[in-house]
């Protein structure tokens, strides 16, 4: 995304921003894993996840400067009224603006963000997914209502408890298989979770459905 001073002025308001792709489809992961949602996904990430399945996104300057109103205006004409924004990294923006336009039109609003910024706007859901290379900031932990921790080796799974111990106890607490590990990894989230059930498992299922 390329900006002028004016796109600069813009995107610090939150009334554009840099849109890698929007699309309708069902929710993969997490707690609310089935259900219809629209998707957002903005571009811009410096946590930098060797694992990472959207690389793409990391660079903001490749995405265009998108107006939220069009935005939001497109979110709007489907019938599941439930927006998820990802990334890249969203909550490197102002996004006051984009879920104030979204509650206008009686739109729920969900975010998925490794915590690493502070995290404006106002959400519905906060699914918390920490990155050891840019680990959340302290405030954000007692804003998730779900911490999903991707278990990519198996000390991940200490990771995870470290994370556990910094969420409010009403929080729903997952493990996922990164996706290129997922056979390795997954009798050891069995294993673990039937030993420590505070636990839940998350899947990529919209991987499994052949779904974005």
């Amino acid at each position: 995304m390329k900006t002028t001073n004016k796109d600069t002025e813009l995107l610090n308001k939150g009334v554009i921003l840099p849109l890698m792709e929007e699309f309708y489809t069902i929710q993969g992961e997490g707690y609310h894993s089935g259900k219809a949602a629209y998707f957002i996904r903005i571009g811009g990430c410096d946590v930098g996840c060797h694992w990472c399945d959207v690389k793409e996104s990391w660079n903001a300057d490749l995405h265009p400067a998108t107006s939220v109103d069009i935005i939001v205006e497109n979110a709007s004409k489907y019938p599941s009224k439930a927006v998820v924004v990802t990334g890249g990294e969203p909550s490197i923006y102002n996004l006051n603006y984009i879920t104030e336009q979204l509650k206008l039109k009686g739109i729920q609003t969900f975010i998925e963000t490794s915590g690493a910024y502070p995290l404006t706007g106002n959400w519905d859901w906060v699914c918390l997914s920490p990155k050891k290379t840019s680990p959340p900031l302290f405030e954000n932990f007692s804003k998730a209502n779900e911490l999903k921790i991707i278990i990519h080796n198996k000390n991940d799974f200490e990771w995870a408890e470290i994370n556990a111990k910094q969420v409010n106890d009403n929080c729903i607490l997952f493990l996922q298989p990164e996706w290129s590990k997922s056979k390795e990894m997954m009798p050891l989230i069995v294993d673990y979770i039937m030993q420590h059930p505070k636990w839940n498992v998350s899947l990529q299922t919209h991987k499994y459905m052949n779904i974005p």
